[in-house]
């Protein structure tokens, strides 16, 4: 019989984060920090307009591109929050979440052959995305003692001349890193100069920390017509399981996008959408409470850190902490096993987000302070170990 699998999807290693989920599965006192996703329930008056909306019927496709209403409201909200202004009727589609809006974005503007930009450790979807299509992902390691930001330098020393797009995503899955005004004016100054197109994941914008706003490359002077803006509700609506995401773009590529969009997907779903109407308009209070709270957890993750001399930057957005462990001399994934078997706490080996991450560990702070309370315990009663022996 031939061969009835592709060669290029073959190829692509699996999710290094599963590996952890499906042991936890089955070790019923397990404490899992690996999952990234909002412990809260989606707020009562976001769920109760999407219950409206089926009640009223509302249960028809939407246009292509999303519901009209919706896609004016993110616009607008994009406008009083980051200063960049789009044409809700041509600069705008609806995504089944943030990850097919990266997907569509890239099989939108890339020919095979056309090199990617991917600073890594970063979500484990962009290099299958672009392999899938037949790009070619050119990594960059970003450096712990740069707090994970992108440099000016290493961005230049990664450019070809068959660069074709950057991909930026800040507040960065699993660092927790932000990129600022200041650094990200020069990363736009070589990517104009360049003639580089740049996919800015912003899915965790809306959790930063501190006086440390998010800033979207797209309202720097020439970039919102190089720029397509991916985000969506999961992360800061606590809506993951409504799969609903957005991108921005100029028309040009938007257009190409609400195509593919249209053969493969038809559009999002309409419940989905109309809740995010509700979301939008009147989450931000909602938003906040949640940011408060992910803010007291990071700084108890840090502090724990800190009594057992666990080096860690301090991350100033998303809900992860990237904490170094090479002092114990084994790899990122022997760590996470042996800590899942002999302590029952699942975290996420670095390497899971690229092979810069050796010698770090994903922990998420999506858990109640009595879980991170616990897993530290867990977590320092096998650090001791490790340095006793």
């Amino acid at each position: 019989m031939r061969n009835p699998l592709s060669k290029i999807v073959v190829d692509i290693k699996p999710s290094g984060i599963r590996k952890f989920f499906d042991i936890v599965s089955e070790m019923p006192h397990a404490i899992s920090l690996g999952v990234g996703e909002p412990d809260f329930d989606t707020p009562w008056h976001i769920r109760a307009e999407g219950i409206y909306s089926l009640e009223k019927g509302k249960t028809f496709y939407t246009s292509n591109s999303g519901l009209l209403e919706l896609r004016e409201e993110i616009c607008k909200w994009y406008s009083r929050k980051y200063d960049v202004h789009y044409d809700f009727r041509k600069e705008s589609v609806m995504t089944v979440g943030g990850s097919e809006g990266i997907d569509i974005a890239l099989r939108a503007m890339l020919d095979p052959g056309d090199e990617v930009i991917i600073p890594e450790p970063c979500y484990v979807s962009y290099l299958p995305c672009v392999q899938l299509i037949g790009g070619v992902p050119v990594t960059i390691e970003l450096k712990n003692e740069n707090e994970f930001r992108l440099t000016p330098e290493e961005l230049s020393a990664a450019i070809t001349d068959k660069t074709k797009v950057l991909i930026l995503a800040f507040p960065s899955n699993p660092t927790g890193a932000i990129m600022s005004k200041k650094d990200l004016e020069p990363i736009a100054e070589i990517c104009k100069e360049k003639d580089i197109f740049v996919i800015s994941d912003e899915i965790y914008s809306e959790l930063t920390y501190g006086d440390k706003q998010h800033f979207s490359i797209a309202a720097l002077p020439g970039m919102k017509e190089r720029t397509i803006v991916i985000n969506g509700f999961s992360k800061a609506y606590a809506m993951t399981g409504w799969r609903l995401g957005y991108a921005l773009a100029p028309e040009v590529i938007a257009t190409q996008m609400t195509k593919i969009h249209q053969f493969a997907i038809m559009c999002a779903p309409t419940t989905s959408q109309y809740a995010a109407i509700e979301a939008i308009k009147n989450g931000d209070d909602d938003i906040a409470k949640m940011r408060t709270s992910y803010d007291q957890r990071r700084k108890f993750l840090l502090n724990a850190f800190r009594e057992m001399n666990l080096p860690c930057f301090e991350p100033k957005g998303a809900f992860y902490v990237f904490p170094c462990i090479k002092e114990f001399g084994i790899t990122s994934d022997e760590f996470a096993t042996r800590l899942l078997h002999e302590e029952e706490l699942a975290v996420v080996p670095g390497t899971a987000f690229g092979n810069c991450g050796e010698g770090f560990l994903r922990i998420s702070y999506a858990y109640s302070i009595d879980q991170l309370r616990e897993a530290m315990t867990r977590l320092e009663r096998f650090i001791t170990r490790l340095r006793e022996n």
